[in-house]
């Protein structure tokens, strides 16, 4: 596999945005851009941690891959180095939840992605920041 890639929005959406972990998961690309994605996940009760709330790491998921598509939008394969993850609110089964990763910083090699997650009524559920490395 080239670590450039032809057409980045399409290879973010269709080969990082169908990854076989997001897909398991159900989370759905619901828009990317060069330096933007949008991903989707309904709760589910399998989702759900011992106090009737999302799972942090059903929350952790969707945020990770909003950020993996992002980042893999510019032009060249990104790999994660790191990412960090705030909890600021619940997540209830049967809600559909929605993260959102934009550029704080891009150079040739290295990545700085704000990533939000929200809930209805665009309601915080959390935030967090990653850091991505671009191979070519």
């Amino acid at each position: 596999m080239s670590d450039s890639v032809q057409s980045p929005v399409e290879y973010a959406r269709n080969v990082v945005g169908r990854d076989p972990f997001a897909s398991f998961l159900g989370i759905e690309v619901e828009e990317v851009r060069e330096g933007y994605a949008r991903c989707s996940l309904t709760i589910r009760p399998d989702y759900l941690n011992a106090v009737e709330r999302a799972h942090g790491a059903a929350i952790y998921s969707i945020a990770d891959q909003a950020f993996a598509v992002g980042s893999n939008s510019m032009g060249s394969m990104a790999l994660a180095l790191s990412f960090s993850i705030n909890y600021l609110g619940p997540a209830m089964d049967g809600e559909k939840i929605f993260s959102e990763a934009t550029p704080v910083s891009v150079t040739r090699k290295i990545s700085v992605w704000n990533v939000t997650v929200r809930g209805s009524q665009d309601r915080l559920i959390a935030s967090g920041q990653g850091v991505a490395y671009h191979k070519s």
